[in-house]
């Protein structure tokens, strides 16, 4: 499996609004129009992304990491042979990603960008 970098960052809190508010309005990110999305998305300089969520939208945890994959099948295919569960990949808005718990039993993904 080849990581490119981190591409997802998420979390959920009880204080959705406010965070977003601090997101946009203090440290000056840009909030993506995104539909069918159950998160405030906000798109980062380096072309990542950072969620919030109200509590329990990203499912059991409080948080989530993408990692950006050039081989994302090959990836997926890796992980299950691994032993993980990984879900079923999601395509969505010009990505693919899947789901998976790590060790840690945190959520963490793996995200291919399509082009352009």
């Amino acid at each position: 499996m080849n990581i490119h970098g981190l591409i997802f960052a998420g979390t959920s809190t009880e204080q959705r609004g406010q965070m977003c508010t601090f997101l946009s309005e203090i440290l000056g990110l840009e909030k993506m129009d995104v539909p069918d999305v159950e998160a405030d998305l906000f798109r980062l300089p380096d072309g990542a992304t950072f969620a919030v969520a109200s509590p329990g939208g990203m499912g059991p945890t409080e948080r989530s990491i993408g990692f950006l994959v050039d081989d994302f099948d090959g990836a997926v295919v890796e992980l299950r042979s691994a032993g993980f569960e990984v879900d079923e990949p999601v395509n969505h808005v010009g990505e693919r990603y899947v789901h998976f718990l790590a060790p840690d039993n945190q959520l963490y993904e793996l995200v291919e960008r399509s082009p352009g």
